[in-house]
């Protein structure tokens, strides 16, 4: 992981969803490298539940937050959806930061740097119906978790998100008073000095323990995961005030391996299977059970990121919408893209629900239609790959483009300014 060499101290329609599985699977690979069992048997007979028609944009759990805007009128979060809205293009709206300015970039999210000449892709602002975003401080925010750990849980795309946010605050300092960024194995930390405050980034992609972990060397032919272990990575974020977490990406596969026992154990067993929407259930499961144990209920917030879109294919599996050479958004607000799976978001959001229940609350983030219509703001080809391109990808460039994250400026700074709005008015 390049944070700056000088900022860091270490995929008839049943076949054609078939083969679409299997090719986002391998394309995710690439991209992304760059205990109780009573309790699972119990949850395993239970019947599977068909995905709602269409899924709400926020948590029924929303606060009661103001903002400013909607014809004058101040909203709250229960009235007014920061979820729901467009985009517009808006030829005034700057960036605070660019990718060449902030001392935090990485390669991966660097478009303009990596030869990107159309970015017209930043002047598109979000637009609630009913609302105004608020304007992000950065100087605000340092002062609401001063004294406080914030900390993103999860993989590459929550990597996108705090390097995002990292920028953000920088840019809204006179003097920039954040420190290097300091590495102790899976995590990353920068420290808002004059604030006592922390910034941080763990790496843990299917939030239990896998063979995935290392957040360099995990680029693995069989994901193995201990779907009943959470233990090794939560300690890590156990006293942390503000949890942002996220994962989806990684249960993608056509198959993965669930491992009963330890990697270093000779009696350990070891089980390929191909249900990874249960899988992805099971795992949620693990994470919502330690959180409802381990949680200091007044003390901690928690946040869970809703997937965020590929853009490989459009409405339909026969119907490609590849991100190279896009520059313009979709403008069409019924849109919703296949690669949005709805069946997984409603995983989620079941189970945030039933923690509600249990008296953790747990705020969900449905960034995924907004960031949907963003065809045009990925890396494509505009990023630093690590490892030589051979002459057939070349002449194909759909072939390795980035369909997955995000540029930076972009899409993952509208994400940090909804977090902003829910962290600062809290």
């Amino acid at each position: 992981m390049d944070v700056g060499v000088s900022k860091i101290r270490n995929k008839s329609h049943y076949s054609i969803a078939a083969l679409f599985l299997i090719s986002l699977a391998v394309t995710a690979a690439l991209l992304l490298t760059g205990e109780n069992w009573s309790i699972l048997r119990e949850r395993e007979s239970r019947k599977a539940r068909p995905p709602p028609p269409l899924l709400p944009s926020s948590s029924p759990a929303a606060g009661e937050i103001k903002y400013e805007g909607g014809g004058g009128d101040n909203e709250t979060a229960s009235s007014c959806d920061l979820f729901s809205g467009k985009w517009i293009y808006d030829e005034a709206a700057r960036a605070s930061y660019n990718d060449g300015r902030c001392s935090f970039m990485m390669g991966d999210y660097a478009c303009e740097k990596f030869g990107r000449q159309d970015l017209r892709y930043r002047n598109w602002r979000w637009q609630p119906h009913r609302c105004n975003l608020p304007r992000f401080n950065g100087m605000a925010l340092l002062e609401k978790i001063r004294g406080k750990r914030l900390v993103f849980v999860g993989d590459s795309l929550n990597r996108n998100q705090w390097i995002s946010m990292l920028c953000l605050i920088e840019s809204s300092l006179n003097q920039s008073s954040l420190q290097s960024v300091v590495r102790t194995d899976n995590l990353f930390v920068v420290e808002a000095i004059n604030y006592n405050a922390t910034i941080e980034f763990y790496w843990s992609p299917l939030l239990v323990e896998s063979n995935c972990d290392h957040p360099f060397a995990h680029k693995v032919s069989d994901r193995v995961v201990r779907i009943t272990s959470i233990e090794k990575h939560a300690r890590h974020w156990n006293d942390a005030d503000i949890v942002v977490f996220d994962s989806y990406m990684w249960w993608i596969m056509p198959s993965m391996t669930i491992l009963w026992g330890s990697f270093e154990s000779s009696d350990a067993v070891y089980k390929k299977v191909q249900m990874h929407l249960r899988l992805y259930e099971m795992a949620l499961n693990i994470w919502s059970d330690w959180l409802e144990i381990n949680t200091n209920r007044t003390k901690t917030k928690l946040f869970f990121m809703s997937l965020s879109p590929t853009h490989t294919f459009g409405e339909r599996w026969d119907v490609q919408q590849h991100c190279y050479n896009q520059t313009e958004p979709i403008l069409n607000e019924g849109y919703w893209g296949v690669m949005a799976d709805r069946r997984m978001m409603h995983i989620v959001e079941s189970t945030i629900e039933k923690l509600d229940k249990r008296g953790v609350r747990v705020q969900y983030l449905n960034i995924t239609h907004l960031s949907d219509y963003r065809k045009d703001a990925h890396p494509s080809i505009y990023k630093q790959f690590y490892g030589s391109l051979s002459e057939t990808q070349l002449a194909d460039p759909k072939s390795y483009s980035d369909c997955l994250h995000w540029c930076l400026p972009g899409v993952p700074d509208v994400w940090n300014q909804i977090l902003y709005s829910y962290i600062t008015n809290s």
